[in-house]
């Protein structure tokens, strides 16, 4: 198994490298998976907006500005201190918490939805979060989560699928220098986490690109020949 210590310290990682996230997400253009493919993508299993809606890990700010368009009412929380202060500053939200997701800050029942946008994987008590969002969500509200597809890692760690793995992989592109940190687990640990909580899976995808998003973006070919993300439309039942 990981070392526990490896494990807790994904979440700092994140902080520590919070300024260079910064960079990535908000140069334009330079995120091309996520504005061409993964978030059009999710947009097909976002619940239409409602009372308020939560935002689980939501970092420097970017999925809930986009709720915010669509008309949502957002409470965002995040363990990094620069990113939560960052999605304040940059608005779209009506409240903003830097704070532990396994220890959500609201009452029960506070939210009608929910979104974790590639951000399970980051969370070292992901069964504990998962269970947070269930007792602040109204019974029978939606919850759309996406995550890095299982398949989609490193090759010695396919090779020990039903262990969890930390991964720290460093991207370069378009001048930019990020490195990613999470955690791989196996499929059934986020379906099993989600049933425990209350949560009934009705829908699972695997996207892929389209035609027109590879016009755009032809480096999203290789997401045609292998599976990168995971999306998971899910109800509170209760």
């Amino acid at each position: 198994m990981t070392d526990s210590r490896q494990i807790a310290g994904v979440s700092a990682a994140w902080e520590d490298n919070a300024h260079d996230w910064l960079e990535w997400a908000r140069t334009p253009d330079q995120d091309r998976f996520y504005w061409h493919f993964n978030l059009p993508a999710f947009a097909r299993i976002v619940p239409p907006p409602g009372k308020r809606t939560l935002d689980l890990g939501c970092g420097e700010g970017r999925v809930g500005r986009w709720l915010a368009e669509q008309g949502h009412t957002v409470a965002g929380i995040d363990s990094s201190p620069t990113l939560a202060e960052s999605a304040r500053e940059a608005g779209g939200y009506d409240e903003v918490v830097c704070g532990d997701a396994a220890a959500l800050p609201w009452p029960d029942n506070e939210f009608d939805a929910a979104v974790a946008f590639m951000t399970l994987h980051d969370m070292p008590r992901m069964q504990q979060a998962i269970r947070e969002v269930a007792r602040v969500l109204q019974p029978g509200s939606p919850f759309a989560v996406a995550i890095v597809h299982p398949l989609n890692r490193p090759a010695a760690n396919l090779d020990d699928y039903f262990t969890e793995h930390r991964v720290d992989e460093e991207v370069e592109r378009r001048g930019l220098r990020m490195t990613f940190v999470g955690l791989d687990r196996p499929l059934e640990a986020y379906t099993g986490a989600l049933c425990d909580a209350g949560f009934v899976i009705e829908q699972l995808l695997e996207p892929c690109p389209d035609a027109a998003a590879l016009e755009r973006a032809p480096e999203l070919a290789i997401a045609t020949r292998r599976p990168f993300f995971l999306h998971l439309r899910c109800r509170l039942t209760g």
